[in-house]
């Protein structure tokens, strides 16, 4: 199949009630910009009537739509990759299923990334219309995103990334994914632009404390040795401590200074030294439990259904989807049905 100008990748959750007008929106900004374009919509275990949705949306665009339905719950940055790897745009635009991200704003990120030269361009928000407490979370992981890949770009789900970038990052298929991290692994071209950010029409979000913690665990385990290395670092100045108390009390012991050994010293050096090692076990575990997993190939997703223009031109013996290109490999030919993972 040929390439497009851009192609719009949706992970989906729950969000039956906005998928038509997001389409809709979508197709009138992008036919206004002259672009041609394909929309690749990943049903992340959706339990509404997300799916049925996508079906009828396809069953109107057969020509431009990609649907895909996940086994189960994956995450959002799983079932990016998952829509990547089927995207044949020269540029990639990202966003989220709830309308939040106008598709108006999009013309905004490709100006900014032809004209700035730039591989990867991040709609930075005007003003946030998300709860405090998401808000709080995502600035809890852009802090973290800064500190370890020294970018001050503030980090969003909507997004244009070129395509040499993007086929970059389409070899990782490990569980633990962290998007916005590969992507910085791979260049340094990377800015952001002013966008609208809307009011959440419908629902609620997928994300809470719990699932923005563990993204920004991601992060740190994933993209980092900061942790390791600031248990190291505690664990020098604790011992460092350690050894000067105990060189005093040698002193004041051979000078006969002590009369009664003291219960409080005792009691608060173990309790110091027993949590930062307990501190420091936690860290290591938590990259030792990623490598047991990782090693026993826990799927980065896997696909139970799927429906695209690509599988119906592989059906019929064609050659050449970007995927294959990007990767030398012979195209994938499989049925429209099954239990496929994150290789496909």
């Amino acid at each position: 199949m040929s390439m497009v100008d851009v192609s719009v990748v949706v992970p989906v959750y729950n969000s039956e009630k906005t998928l038509h007008a997001l389409v809709e929106r979508l197709v009138d900004v992008l036919e206004a910009a002259g672009t041609t374009h394909e929309f690749i919509f990943v049903d992340d275990g959706s339990a509404d009537g997300s799916w049925r949705v996508l079906q009828a949306i396809r069953s109107k665009r057969p020509d431009r739509v990609v649907i895909v339905q996940l086994m189960r719950n994956y995450g959002q940055h799983n079932a990016l990759m998952c829509g990547f790897r089927r995207a044949r745009g020269a540029v990639v635009v990202t966003m989220d299923d709830d309308l939040q991200n106008p598709p108006e704003e999009i013309p905004k990120l490709l100006k900014a990334l032809r004209e700035r030269d730039l591989d990867l361009v991040y709609g930075g928000y005007e003003s946030k219309r998300h709860s405090s407490w998401r808000n709080a979370g995502s600035l809890m992981v852009n802090v973290f995103y800064r500190a370890v890949f020294r970018n001050d770009v503030t980090v969003t789900s909507f997004r244009a990334i070129r395509c040499p970038l993007l086929d970059a990052i389409l070899e990782y298929d490990l569980n633990y994914t962290f998007v916005d991290g590969l992507l910085a692994w791979n260049t340094r071209r990377i800015g952001q632009t002013p966008v609208v950010h809307e009011a959440r029409r419908e629902g609620r979000s997928g994300y809470n404390v719990r699932k923005l913690s563990l993204l920004a665990l991601n992060l740190f385990t994933n993209f980092s040795l900061m942790p390791l290395q600031i248990v190291s670092a505690c664990g020098l100045f604790v011992s460092t401590v350690g050894f000067l108390l105990a060189f005093y009390y040698l002193a004041c012991a051979l000078a006969s200074e002590i009369v009664v050994p003291g219960y409080a010293s005792t009691i608060i050096a173990i309790l110091i030294i027993g949590g930062t090692q307990l501190l420091g076990l936690g860290i290591i575990g938590e990259y030792l439990g990623r490598l047991h997993l990782n090693v026993n190939r826990k799927p980065q997703y896997r696909v139970r259904e799927e429906s695209s223009p690509r599988q119906e031109i592989a059906a019929s013996g064609a050659r050449n989807i970007r995927l294959d290109e990007a990767h030398g490999r012979e195209p994938r030919s499989h049925s429209t049905t099954g239990e496929r993972s994150h290789v496909d």
